[in-house]
């Protein structure tokens, strides 16, 4: 068989893309290797021809074996990778025969059909999912995004004689422990690097790059843009300004919501938003801290001045700290809102929220005092061995990300919602 063939239904391929495709073809010089790790910018085309060479090189080596295709959710794997490959392999004469409740999906080139399961790494919980298989081959899409146990336990599966593993992945914080043990460690684990930019992907025009790299700043840019490993250092927000991002709300808003981050002891922060011309606008906030004002306000308390906040409009939803379970019950016994547990992963959410604020799709009434001033103390822990933010002046930081996490982002995470450490 030969892989290449009809590569005229998703070419051209870049030379790095072409590495990708062929690194373990007999004449290759790294058809030795035992993995293949693919790292480097956002939409550079790593996923696309890993996933085909992948396929392809299980059925040039097996026959009746069994692979795993790994991401952090099976939707996310559905997503990024599955619906893409799978036209693509049909075109290039494959049968694919997807068996939706067993997560599996036979494949069968000429006289040959090999098993790929699809699984979700997303905590540590998942790798109990894996164990006991065994496989000839595994392919983690967005490996940084899985726990290590699931990660190990995947690998630990693969034992069949010349088997292979393959990674691809955005860079993280250099401190990543995938970096740590496989990138820096690549030519003690035999494996094959390589380095992908965007402009190792044909498909995106000079109009797109610039798109992205006028749409990220910051740890983010370097990572995403330039695709390098680096620790995110000094202001969380440093596109945020008054200039751009400070005005009085326009009439004629609405899909109106709440969004709360709440705390006893802690600061609450409650914003109304509420949407026009595909802008939300922070029309007003409640920001109460307990320690300024030299006492605390209760569950009660708290919701009253959710409702004045309200002010009678008709609120789509409450987004609520997952972690404060007596306020949403507090909310749903009285019955006059709908609450929704905030999506409440820190990283991805402040990244969701460095987009907006950079495409302008958010911004802020001058009565959102206690914000605006967040926005200027908001910073990243400095040496740290990961990506994390000091723990203040962020409860308005919070129930923003949890706004736009929930509502904007909205499906984006396949429903998962990660569950904040409780706050006293």
């Amino acid at each position: 068989m030969n892989p290449t063939a009809k590569k005229s239904a998703f070419t051209p391929f870049s030379p790095k893309q072409m590495k990708a495709l062929c690194w373990w073809l007999p004449e290759s010089p790294f058809c030795n290797r035992d993995a293949v790790i693919c790292d480097g910018a956002v939409r550079s085309g790593k996923t696309l021809c890993m996933s085909v060479s992948f396929v392809t090189w299980a059925f040039s080596a097996f026959s009746d074996s069994s692979f795993a295709l790994c991401g952090k959710t099976i939707s996310s794997l559905r997503r990024n990778v599955i619906t893409v490959i799978l036209p693509i392999l049909r075109e290039l004469g494959f049968e694919c025969n997807e068996k939706y409740s067993r997560n599996l999906i036979e494949i069968t080139y000429s006289d040959r059909t090999n098993r790929f399961y699809l699984f979700g790494g997303k905590d540590e919980g998942s790798a109990a999912l894996i164990q006991g298989m065994t496989l000839a081959g595994v392919l983690l899409d967005e490996v940084t995004l899985m726990p290590r146990s699931f990660v190990e336990q995947a690998l630990a599966r693969c034992s069949v004689d010349g088997s292979k593993m393959w990674f691809n992945c955005n860079p993280e914080h250099p401190m990543h422990w995938f970096h740590e043990e496989w990138i820096k460690k690549k030519d003690e684990k035999n494996c094959f690097y390589l380095h992908f930019t965007m402009q190792d992907n044909p498909s995106l025009t000079q109009a797109i790059i610039r798109r992205y790299e006028r749409l990220y700043s910051g740890a983010f840019y370097d990572r995403f843009v330039l695709g390098k490993w680096v620790a995110a250092q000094g202001s969380v927000y440093p596109m945020f300004s008054q200039e751009k991002h400070v005005e009085m709300p326009p009439d004629g808003l609405c899909d109106f919501y709440i969004s709360c981050d709440y705390g006893t002891v802690n600061p609450s922060s409650f914003g109304l938003w509420g949407r026009k011309d595909g802008v939300w606008y922070r029309v007003d906030e409640y920001y109460f801290d307990s320690r300024a004002e030299g006492r605390q306000r209760t569950d009660s308390e708290h919701f009253s001045q959710l409702c004045n906040l309200a002010d009678g409009r008709n609120i789509t939803a409450v987004i609520v700290d997952p972690s404060a379970a007596s306020f949403i019950e507090c909310i749903r016994r009285d019955g006059r809102f709908r609450v929704i547990p905030a999506k409440n992963d820190v990283i991805d959410g402040i990244r969701r929220v460095s987009d907006c604020l950079k495409e302008g799709t958010i911004k802020f009434s001058p009565l959102c005092k206690d914000s605006i001033r967040e926005f200027g103390l908001y910073r990243w822990e400095e040496n740290s061995a990961k990506d994390s933010v000091r723990k203040e002046n962020d409860h308005a930081m919070d129930d923003i990300r949890y706004f736009v996490s929930t509502v904007i982002s909205g499906g984006s995470d396949d429903g998962f919602f990660a569950v904040a450490a409780a706050r006293r």
